[in-house]
């Protein structure tokens, strides 16, 4: 089975709230960090990568496998983090969630 193996990793816990009195609504996980070793061709050593969404994650082991069918070894210490679903394209562009934490309690009319 062609792995692919990432260090400095993070689960990201997805959330979605569809208006301000609404609590918070559980998405899925997926997986973000950077590649160290691909054994699919897909990505270069120390690309970033944001998976599916998980469907088997094993900390012990060290195995996350997700929707699409790919199995990721994690490296090393990893962490979890949470985003909101209108933050998701960000994670997809290469933004760590600590990056979109910064942008979001940037005040909006900063960049205008």
């Amino acid at each position: 089975m062609a792995t692919t193996t990432v260090y400095d990793w993070i689960i990201v816990s997805v959330y979605d709230r569809y208006d301000q009195h609404d609590e918070d609504t559980f998405v899925g996980k997926v997986l973000y960090g950077f590649v160290l070793d691909d054994q699919t061709y897909r990505f270069a050593p120390n690309d970033y990568v944001t998976t599916s969404r998980i469907e088997k994650c094993d900390l012990n082991r060290g195995i996350v496998e997700t929707h699409s069918g790919s199995v990721y070894v994690l490296q090393g210490a990893g962490t979890d983090a949470k985003i909101d679903f209108r933050d998701f394209e960000l994670l997809r562009m290469g933004y760590s969630p600590l990056q979109i934490s910064k942008l979001n309690s940037v005040p909006n009319d900063i960049f205008h």
